[in-house]
């Protein structure tokens, strides 16, 4: 969704602002703003645009004098993107000011009940009724206006908050939007992920839902709604600093697919122990896994097609039955869960609202839940009964690449798991397992090398309309993420289907010329995938195949081949994904399209 700093200590705030929005901007970029406390009062800059406007308005800061401020970047909602819409937002006498990430609900009703009560309103925004709301309960006490306005918000919101009348200090709010603390010697801060502030500090505290922090440049409190103080535990995150810069490479997104090998063996690597799968994460004796009559996985995006392919791993591998759900459904389809089942939520960044709310739900049925995440401490993490970290280390670009290769590894090493328990699978073939496992990263090493062959196939598809992706089984799973892939920052209209499905009324779509990429890496379903290649072909279609490496018949159904290496049929899609990634990614950079943050998106959906 949007992203929020805020600084107070003993140096100018808008600069380390300016430089925490940088690192947040792939949460949001319509537009961009800061406010701060110059010494007489509260002075607000906002630009449309990138962050980089803001960075010019302001001379990099320099034109806002002050020690404590807040700062925002915008992924629009309420309102389109538009300097009045842009955050920060003032009450009318330009005394208190506010940064919002989240959606109020309510917003409707409240902003019907303070225009009645005198207030006007300029933007179109649900924050600016947050400003307005404030003003009104505010008699001189801080904390007591901001927790009466807790108690008539209803919705999702993480809020820094400047009152003219303390310039000493800042106020900040949390509920289902993420929000941490950091502080060092010379100040503290808050934001919206720890890439904003790592640059300043490690030691970070993670705010929970219904909570309000009080910061001052000495340091900072926690409060519950009813104004008592908590005590807060500060932990310390020990990403490498330069894991979240690009290092060379043009776009986070290609630095990151190349970070994959490392990422699937950090994934893998520490739960191989002796010839063996160890999750000591799951929290559960092999008698309690047996026990595990169904795996529900519930997820959003490409977690979910991660999922997917998940599904197909543990039912074939492990004999147990599995259901995916998009988490946007899981809750408002009322699904049935009996007794033995199991509910994994898998999500990057742990924050996704639908996902959040669905681990809510299931735990509110007394089923016990199991998060694969990739960011420590965030809300599905804390909240899940067990959670499988994913290792994959900061993520930047809006599309996923490296985080969506770790929720692979760690579905593998859940499926192998209960497979061995189960007894589905002899120890030959445990043993084999585990050896292909150990082989991924030089094989995805292998493919990544392989790049100017890819870029070369896909500068000629820069001006395509369409793109269909077709597989069967696994290859399903994976031709709906290569799909996503494409569609998402190269803005190329692209849909995947099962390729037994194409006489359903699909194969109409396919015209002269038109590009279908058909995934093939399954042996008992190579046949049929051939076949349904043939379809297209004879339709004028050209036919991209993803195949193994031996699989030489395929060249006379297809008018392009990319081969990956032979491994295991369970984890053809780590491999195949490789070459679908470089595909999109370098139509995407032909077009001009930006890669990192494409339009309309934003990392991390914080919001229904």
């Amino acid at each position: 969704m949007c992203g929020i700093v805020g600084y107070i200590g003993k140096n100018q705030a808008a600069p380390i602002i300016l430089d925490g929005l940088a690192r947040l901007e792939y949460r949001g970029y319509d537009s961009a703003g800061m406010a701060v406390y110059d010494g007489d009062k509260i002075q607000i800059t906002k630009s449309v645009g990138r962050l980089k406007a803001l960075s010019e308005l302001t001379h990099d800061g320099a034109t806002m004098p002050g020690t404590v401020g807040i700062g925002h970047t915008r992924w629009a909602t309420h309102g389109a993107p538009s300097n009045v819409n842009a955050h920060p937002h003032f009450n009318e006498k330009e005394t208190i000011a506010v940064v919002h990430n989240g959606i109020i609900e309510n917003y409707l009703a409240l902003r019907k009940k303070l225009t009645q009560r005198g207030y006007h309103f300029i933007s179109e925004t649900d924050t600016e009724v947050l400003a307005h709301m404030l003003d009104y309960y505010y008699k001189g006490d801080p904390m007591e206006a901001i927790t009466k306005v807790l108690h008539r918000v209803e919705g999702s919101y993480a809020l820094g908050i400047l009152f003219a009348d303390f310039p000493g200090e800042l106020f900040a709010v949390r509920k289902d939007s993420p929000l941490i603390v950091g502080q060092n010697g010379e100040g503290c801060f808050i934001a919206s992920d720890v890439p904003a502030i790592l640059r300043y500090t490690r030691t970070v505290t993670y705010i929970e839902n219904q909570e309000i922090v009080r910061l001052s440049p000495e340091g900072f409190h926690v409060y519950n709604v009813d104004a008592e103080e908590l005590e807060k535990q500060s932990v310390t995150i020990d990403w490498d600093a330069e894991a979240a810069e690009k290092a060379g490479y043009e776009h986070f997104m290609l630095k990151e697919m190349y970070e994959q090998p490392k990422t699937v063996a950090d994934t893998a690597g520490p739960r191989i122990k002796k010839n063996d799968i160890v999750i000591e994460e799951l929290g559960m004796t092999d008698e309690e896994l047996l026990q595990v009559k169904k795996i529900h996985i519930v997820a959003c995006g490409s977690a979910y097609h991660a999922g997917v392919t998940g599904k197909y791993v543990l039912e074939g591998m492990a004999r147990i039955p599995v259901e995916v759900d998009l988490a946007s459904e899981f809750r408002y389809r009322d699904p049935i869960l009996e007794d033995g089942a199991m509910v994994i939520v898998v999500s990057q960044s742990g924050e996704t609202a639908d996902s959040l709310a669905a681990l809510r739900e299931a735990k509110k049925r007394g089923f016990k839940v199991l998060g694969i995440v990739n960011v420590v401490g965030s809300s599905i993490a804390r909240e899940a009964d067990n959670v499988m970290y994913t290792w994959a280390g900061p993520e930047i670009a809006v599309a996923t690449t490296k985080a969506y290769s770790a929720q692979l590894i760690a579905l593998y090493l859940l499926a192998m798991k209960f497979a061995r328990v189960r007894h589905t699978v002899t120890e030959e073939e445990f043993s084999e397992m585990l050896g292909d496992l150990r082989r991924l990263p030089d094989q995805i090493e292998l493919l990544l090398n392989n790049k100017n062959r890819i870029q070369r196939f896909a500068n000629r598809y820069i001006a395509a309309k369409e793109v269909f992706f077709i597989g069967r089984g696994i290859d399903y799973a994976i031709s709906m993420e290569g799909s996503l892939k494409l569609k998402e920052i190269s803005y190329i209209h692209s849909e995947a289907y099962a390729a037994g499905e194409l006489k359903h009324g699909t194969i109409s779509l396919i015209e002269e010329g038109t590009l279908v990429a058909a995934v093939a890496t399954q042996p008992y379903l190579f046949q049929k995938t051939i076949s349904n290649m043939v379809e297209v072909k004879s339709r004028g279609a050209f036919v991209l195949a993803v195949t193994c490496e031996g699989n030489r018949e395929i060249e006379k159904a297809a008018d392009y081949v990319i081969y990956i290496p032979i491994t295991n049929r369970f984890f053809t899609n780590s491999l195949a994904i490789i070459p679908l990634q470089l595909f999109s990614y370098y139509v995407a950079v032909g077009k001009g399209c930006d890669v990192d943050k494409p339009r309309n998106l934003a990392k991390s959906v914080t919001v229904e």
